[in-house]
């Protein structure tokens, strides 16, 4: 008895003992289920790298105290003009409903936790007040000034005639003033002085005070004025004045262009009184020290939500977009992802049972099946502690769609060994040749498919890596629930139910002559009489794939995994399935066109001799280059928003004339300091500690090892494009001119330099998932190569009929990724394992049709009756398998999220192509193979046609023997 034969005959002798052991180990594995964890995390898809390990480092270095653990929000005000001084009286209303919020303003940071161009404003009114009113002050200082160098000035004279008088007295001049007189006036004078010396400290105090205020005032080192002072000091102002004001604030050459058009959209025209947004950034605390988006929630996180619902309540209109609100509603996404397509799926499930079971218990036992492979896959999740996240969801779609085929095929080819045995045949029996020859392809199948899922263990993110792993241990529970529990269930029970006079005889679904017949012949009949013309049009179409997929891009941007607004027919889903409201799609996209996010921003590490006399050259160069560059963010006056080690030192010498003095001491004229940079650094570090932490790193030794760049980045610009940029400008300070690697071990007076940030870690996992696409490809072509030779060289075939049936599987592949051209689908996480997944799937359908044609050339002794009999019969069955997986893979297209709806559609489509490549392509080349590698068969035409096709194969009652090898045959003779 073969192999084959006997596992069979375990299963359904022992029955019972399978049932248990399964159920035990259902319980078992299922017991993991609650241990399984969701990451929702963007950051989860990052690989190592020198770039990912860079932007740690830069986070762990350069934060100025207190700046470690926050995030920013952007409230953006929109409408048809948002600098009317009713809008921006409202903002600054809405900030103080923001601070009466418990649950948000608790999350605020200490100092300046909100700003936008309405609190520039109002403190440039509440400023020019108090300059004007220091200006009042200084001129009574000045007349004070003035009054007392008089009254000093008649009080010499007064003490000068005085002294003139008592001259005459002591002289003996009959005209002197008596004694008595000049004593009294000895006295006044004396009292004038002590006055005037009382009035010239007062002078004094005043006048430094005065020299206070003024500096405080220029300095803006003054107390915040509070949201009352602020709204008090727009509303005095009268049309004229707050136009005024609004003008010299937003103009491009004013004191407070700098950061009052930061707040304003890059189209801004600098100076205008009309704009359709601008920015408030609310600044927050959290309990994590680097943000991801789509990590776990927080407080603050959690409180942006709380935030929204408060602008969603003004009267202004309000967008607030932060990564608290993205997190969320990628969470969300997910669960009405699932709750959309679960459902969906469920009923696809329930569909395709009763048109193929027509019988209450064997849907029952098919949907239990499907629920058992479910159980086993995640609570496999659960102890190996895979999380759940945006791609796992494809998970269950995929295996309800490969369990349905599982068990059409095991039960429909039970019912025609139960027809084929006639009234003799017993359950047991019969399903024990059915096992026996169903489970071979079986086997074989998840096998090649299991080989194209673990193919992506080659890639560097981790989450497609744990995709396929996941998917490869479903696959392999479907088979053991469908080749052993299920089976050993039905069994049992339609043994019971015929025990007590109830028949359990079905007929299989399909028995007899469909309507696809004409259609499943076209691929016999084109081999038969134009094979060359199949062969041109297959490889015309191979080629032309070839070259679309040489044009598909790669993206791993943050709209892809965020749901779009739902479409009008989900409104009138069920309460439990009906998705929520989604906006951020919409909100990243409008940031990304007007204004600066903070996780676009691009930044270049700078390690080494840093306090050479020439690296301040070096990075200045490198900060002009950057100004030039196309991806980089401009701000409406025109200026690139780039930071570095010389913005922050002019910054800070035009307010500290200490640190100006060295600054300008330590260059050579031309602004860029070249001599004792140390000193200069811990100068800086004195006067202006925060922004210099935030481009220098000093070690607690003091000494300083590393510096940065920080490069803002259109939104909407490419990761591509960026990329090559900012290693363009790290390549101007690197010492290798490379500017994509560290080099730790530069020499003395050498700096390393390597661009980093977001978008360019973004654009590394891009091409992780390029590498993954042609790894994957490879790997799984060589190894399904390898198994398929390996395995028809064993059952007695030739090899080469292995490199044949995976021909038509590498045509599909060719015109899948053609398809995602045209279609301009991109490679992403999802779809980036498509090639490997189009092998590992599409390959069951060459696998069938080249067992079936091999087995009826072996019995008909000729090419085109063994060809007709194994299109109509097997290419019918795989018709039905066909259907019910991309009627699986189908309800991914109903899901929210992007990048699932992009895979539901592209593997339908794989499915497709594979089935159409095993039925019309395939066909021509295995009478090709025939003709020159195969037996000496027959190639006459006959016109005869081998019997009619049956449900799981689509064949004859002598084709109940499909799948069984040829020893498992001869034992059943």
């Amino acid at each position: 008895m073969s192999l084959p034969n006997r596992l069979a005959d375990i299963v359904t002798t022992h029955s019972k003992i399978v049932i248990l052991a399964l159920l035990l180990t259902t319980a078992l594995v299922g017991a993991g289920m609650p241990m399984v964890d969701d990451d929702s995390s963007l950051d989860q898809f990052e690989s190592e790298s020198d770039e990912a390990q860079a932007l740690e480092d830069i986070n762990e270095r350069f934060e100025s105290e207190g700046d470690e653990n926050t995030t920013s929000v952007q409230v953006i005000a929109r409408g048809d003009n948002v600098l009317t001084q009713e809008s921006v009286i409202n903002s600054l209303e809405f900030q103080q409903v923001i601070h009466a919020n418990e649950s948000v303003n608790e999350t605020l940071v200490e100092n300046d936790s909100i700003t936008g161009v309405e609190n520039i404003l109002a403190i440039t009114a509440i400023s020019q007040e108090q300059a004007a009113e220091l200006e009042a002050q200084g001129a009574e200082l000045e007349e004070r000034s003035e009054a007392l160098e008089q009254r000093s000035a008649a009080l010499e004279e007064d003490y000068a005639e005085l002294e003139a008088d008592q001259a005459a007295l002591e002289a003996g001049d009959p005209d002197a003033p008596s004694p008595e007189e000049l004593e009294v006036r000895s006295e006044e004078l004396e009292e004038r002085e002590e006055q005037l010396e009382e009035d010239s400290q007062q002078l004094e105090e005043d006048s430094e005070a005065f020299e206070e205020e003024q500096q405080a005032l220029q300095e803006g080192d003054g107390e915040q004025p509070s949201l009352d002072e602020q709204i008090e000091a727009l509303e005095e102002l009268d049309d004229e004045e707050f136009e005024e004001l609004l003008t010299d604030t937003l103009s491009d050459d004013g004191d407070n262009d700098a950061a009052a058009l930061g707040f304003m959209a890059s189209s801004y025209d600098p100076g205008s009184t009309q704009a359709d947004a601008r920015m408030t950034m609310v600044t927050q605390e959290t309990t994590a020290s680097q943000m991801e988006m789509g990590g776990e929630s927080d407080r603050a996180l959690e409180s942006q939500l709380d935030l929204r619902e408060l602008a969603n309540q003004q009267d202004q209109e309000y967008m607030v977009f932060g990564i608290g609100i993205i997190t969320d509603e990628i969470d969300r996404s997910m669960g009405d992802s699932l709750a959309i397509v679960g459902p969906l799926a469920l009923l696809f499930v329930v569909v395709a049972l009763v048109v193929a079971y027509r019988d209450p218990l064997d849907i029952a036992l098919g949907v239990a099946g499907i629920g058992a492979v479910l159980v086993w896959t995640f609570g496999f999740m659960g102890w190996t502690g895979i999380a759940f996240n945006q791609m796992m969801i494809a998970v269950p779609v995929l295996l309800i769609g490969l369990s349905i085929d599982y068990a059409i095929h095991v039960f429909m080819r039970h019912r025609e060994q139960r027809e084929a045995d006639g009234v003799s045949s017993t359950v047991r029996g019969s399903m024990t040749i059915a096992l026996a020859g169903v489970g071979v392809a079986l086997v074989w199948v998840t096998a090649t498919t299991a080989i194209g899922f673990l193919a992506n263990l080659v890639s560097p993110i981790g989450p497609i890596r744990e995709f396929g792993v996941i998917s490869s241990f479903g696959i392999l529970a479907a088979l053991i629930i469908f080749g052993a529990l299920i089976p050993a269930l039905k069994v049992e029970i339609d043994s019971f139910l015929e025990s007590r006079g109830m028949s359990r005889r079905k007929r299989a679904f399909g028995t007899g002559e469909g309507g696809f017949t004409n259609v499943l012949t076209l691929g016999s009949t084109a081999a038969r009489k134009i094979p060359v013309i199949v062969l041109i049009a297959a490889l015309l179409l191979t080629a032309g794939g070839v070259y679309g997929a040489t044009q598909v891009d790669t993206s791993f941007d943050e709209e892809d995994f965020l749901a779009e607004s739902p479409p009008a027919w989900t409104e009138h889903l069920p309460a439990g399935m009906a998705p929520g409201e989604y906006q951020a799609a919409d909100d990243l996209e409008f940031v990304n066109e007007n204004f600066q996010r903070e996780d676009t921003q691009a930044q270049i590490l700078v390690e080494g001799d840093i306090t050479d006399d020439d690296a301040l050259r070096q990075l200045s160069d490198a900060q002009d280059e950057a100004a030039e560059s196309s991806t980089v963010y401009t701000l409406p006056n025109g200026e690139a928003d780039v930071q570095g080690p010389i913005s922050v030192m002019e910054e800070t010498a035009a307010q500290n004339e200490s640190f100006n003095e060295s600054y300008q001491a330590a260059t050579d004229g031309d602004g860029v300091p070249n001599e004792n940079l140390a000193e200069l650094y811990d100068e800086l570090f004195e006067a202006n500690e925060d922004a210099a932490s935030t481009v220098l790193h000093r070690t607690d030794d003091g000494d300083y090892e590393s510096a940065r760049l920080l490069i803002s980045t259109q939104g909407d610009a490419s990761f591509a494009d960026t990329t090559d940029e900012m290693r363009a400008i790290a390549g101007t300070i690197d010492v290798d001119g490379t500017g994509d690697q560290r080099n730790l071990n530069a020499g003395d007076g050498e700096l390393n330099a390597i661009a980093t940030g977001d978008p360019i870690v973004s654009y590394i996992v891009e091409q992780d998932l390029l590498d993954t696409v042609l790894q994957s490809l490879m790997i799984t072509l060589v190894a399904v190569f390898g198994f398929l030779t390996a395995a028809y060289w064993l059952t007695g075939n030739s090899a080469t009929l292995g490199t044949v049936t995976l021909l038509p599987v590498a045509f599909a592949v060719s015109w899948i990724l053609g398809t995602m051209h045209l279609l301009d689908m991109p490679f992403n996480v999802l779809t980036g394992m498509i090639t490997s997944l189009t092998i590992g799937l599409g390959v069951a359908y060459s696998i069938h049709v080249s067992a079936r044609y091999t087995l009826e050339l072996e019995r008909q002794g000729n090419v085109w009756d063994a060809m007709h009999t194994t299109v109509t019969g097997t290419g019918g069955a795989l018709l039905g398998s066909a259907a019910t997986t991309i009627g699986g893979f189908g309800t991914l297209a109903f899901a929210i999220l992007p990048v699932l709806r992009q895979f539901g559609i592209i593997t339908g489509l794989t499915i497709a192509y594979s089935f159409l490549a095993s039925v019309i392509v395939l066909p021509t080349l295995l009478v090709l193979w025939t003709r020159y590698f195969g037996p000496d068969v027959s190639f006459e035409t006959s016109g005869s046609v081998a019997g009619t096709p049956t449900a799981s194969d689509g064949g004859t009652e002598r084709q109940t023997e499909t799948e069984i090898p040829n020893d498992a045959r001869d034992d059943e003779e």
